[in-house]
C-alpha cells in the first residue's frame, strides 16, 4: 500500500515526507477508571498512566489516552496472549472492560517536513505543534475515516486506522500529497 502512495506523488515530496505501514501490533481497547488504568500501566511496565490526550511509551510498548476511562493499549506484534495474561492478572478484582483488537486495526506513520499540511488537509484538528505537541494523541476523523492521531515527532504522527479505511486513507494522503506538489 505505501508502495502505491509513494508511485502517486512528485519525486521532490516523496522523497521528504513518507507514507509507512507500520508492522502489526498487539493492541486492546481498555475502559475503567483511574485504578484500571494504573494497573494497566503497569502490567506494560510503564511508570505513570498518562495524562489527557497523551500516550505513554517504552519500546513497543504504549498507552493512549483516548477517553476519561478508555485507554489504547499497544504492544509487540505476537505479544497478545502474554499482554492479556499480564493485564488480566494486574486487572483482576477492578471493574473493568478489555478487548483484544489487534486485527481490527492498522498503523500507519507519515512522516517529514510536509507530514503536518498533508494530515491538515483532511483533519479538522489544529496540527500545528503548539497546539498538538509531542506525544499528544486522539480520535479525531482524517476525511471520512475515524482515526486515532498520534505525534510522534516533531515531523511524524502515527494513524491508527481500521482495516477496512486503511487504503482510502492511504490514497487521500497521496492525493494531498500531489496537490502539494503542484506547481
Amino acid at each position: 500500500m505505501a508502495e502505491r502512495v509513494a508511485e502517486r506523488v512528485g519525486p521532490s515530496l516523496r522523497e521528504s515526507t513518507v507514507l509507512t505501514v507500520l508492522p502489526w501490533t498487539s493492541r486492546f481497547v481498555l475502559r475503567g477508571d483511574a485504578r484500571v488504568a494504573a494497573a494497566a500501566a503497569a502490567a506494560l511496565e510503564l511508570r505513570a498512566t498518562p495524562q489527557t490526550c497523551r500516550a505513554l511509551t517504552d519500546g513497543e510498548r504504549a498507552m493512549l489516552w483516548l477517553g476519561p476511562d478508555e485507554h489504547l493499549l499497544l504492544g509487540p506484534e505476537g505479544a497478545g496472549p502474554m499482554l492479556t495474561e499480564h493485564l488480566h492478572a494486574h486487572l483482576a478484582g477492578l471493574p473493568h472492560s478489555l478487548v483484544e483488537v489487534s486485527h481490527r486495526q492498522c498503523a500507519l506513520q507519515l512522516s517529514g517536513p510536509h507530514a503536518r499540511s498533508a494530515l491538515s488537509a483532511g483533519c479538522p484538528l489544529d496540527l500545528d505543534e503548539a497546539a498538538f505537541p509531542l506525544g499528544m494523541c486522539t480520535r479525531t476523523v482524517f476525511g471520512k475515516a475515524q482515526v486515532v492521531l498520534w505525534r510522534i515527532a516533531a515531523d511524524g504522527f502515527r494513524v491508527e486506522v481500521a482495516r477496512s479505511f486503511a487504503a482510502y486513507v492511504a490514497q487521500l494522503v497521496a492525493e494531498v500529497m500531489r496537490e502539494l506538489a503542484a506547481p
